[in-house]
Parts: structure tokens; C-alpha cells; sequence
């Protein structure tokens, strides 16, 4: 019994540029094969999440030798929810794929006894899912690495990029890396 991972990866290719717009002010544009690199997928995949992304008026493409694609709006105005809706099949949860046998006591009510149960439960994810921003989760990770710490310190995007490099997902200083 497989899960996907469409809602995961939708979010880690949003948080990516999030992160970009949260540090520097700026909307980049992003090519599939670099964040492909961050998430450790094949680009193909990254573009087929892209589309939904854009379908859904998260994101906005380009094509062309400079093309990628971009947040279409603030991350502040990004709910997870919206990203799960996005990519993700509207029910979280599904009874079975073929009817099960009838003549059976629990069989015969097994669908009926869950779906209230999973409808109560899917309400509440959705609920946590409504109140949660790509920001919230941006920022979180930019805490988490180190990079808040040093933007706050008074370091530009740059000199992030020339003096420090990521070892298990924290910023470290180049100086100190053997």
C-alpha cells in the first residue's frame, strides 16, 4: 500500500524558491534540473510537478534557454493545502478498489464503518494543511541550516555562496571544511 509522493516533492520544489524570495527579495527563476539536484529525482519528474504547480496558478513558466519557472505569488499567501490540492487527488484516504465480499459480516460493513472515521480524519489534515504557509516552512528550513542565522548577521546571498558551503544540511565555513 503506496502513498505518493507528489504533495513531498511539490512542497520541496516551492520551499526552494520560497527560500530564494524570503532571502534575497527577488523572484528567480529555477530550471527543473536544479532543483532535481536538491530533491535527488530525475528533471522529468520535477517538470511534471511544475505543470500541476502551474495549473494551478502556483507557479508560472517559461520556456527557452533562460526559461524555468518561478513562485506566481508570495509564499505568505501559499498554503500547504493549496499545494496539496495541487498535485494530490482531492480524498487522502480510499476504502477499497474492488467491493469487498458482500456476504461477509465486515465485508459488507467495513466501508460504511470507515468513511466517517476518514472523513473526520481528512478534515483535520486539511485543517492544519489551511494554516501552514510555504513561508512557515521556508523560513523553518532556513533556521534549521544555518542560513537565517547568517543572513541576519548582515551576509548577502553571495558571500553565502563563496564563503560557506552545506555539510548535512547546515552551513558551514569554508575555512573549516578539511
Amino acid at each position: 500500500m503506496n502513498t505518493s509522493s507528489k504533495f513531498v516533492v511539490a512542497t520541496h520544489v516551492m520551499v526552494a524558491m520560497a527560500a530564494f524570495k524570503l532571502a534575497s527579495g527577488k523572484y528567480r527563476v529555477f530550471k527543473s534540473d536544479f532543483i532535481s539536484s536538491s530533491v535527488n529525482t530525475n528533471p522529468v519528474v520535477i517538470r511534471r510537478i511544475l505543470g500541476l504547480l502551474r495549473k494551478a496558478g502556483l507557479v508560472v513558466s517559461q520556456t527557452g534557454p533562460e526559461g524555468g519557472s518561478k513562485l506566481a505569488k508570495n509564499p505568505d499567501k501559499i498554503t500547504l493545502l493549496e499545494i496539496h490540492d495541487a498535485v494530490e487527488d482531492s480524498c487522502l484516504f480510499h476504502l477499497h478498489y474492488r467491493d469487498p465480499n458482500q456476504e461477509c459480516p465486515i465485508g459488507h460493513n467495513i466501508q460504511d464503518a470507515l468513511s466517517g472515521v476518514f472523513a473526520d480524519a481528512e478534515s483535520a489534515i486539511k485543517n492544519v494543511l489551511s494554516k501552514k504557509t510555504l513561508a512557515d516552512i521556508a523560513r523553518d528550513i532556513m533556521d534549521r541550516s544555518g542560513i537565517s542565522k547568517k543572513l541576519a548577521e548582515g551576509f548577502s546571498l553571495e558571500q553565502l555562496r563563496q564563503e560557506f558551503v552545506f555539510q548535512s544540511g547546515k552551513l558551514i565555513e569554508k575555512s573549516l571544511v578539511a
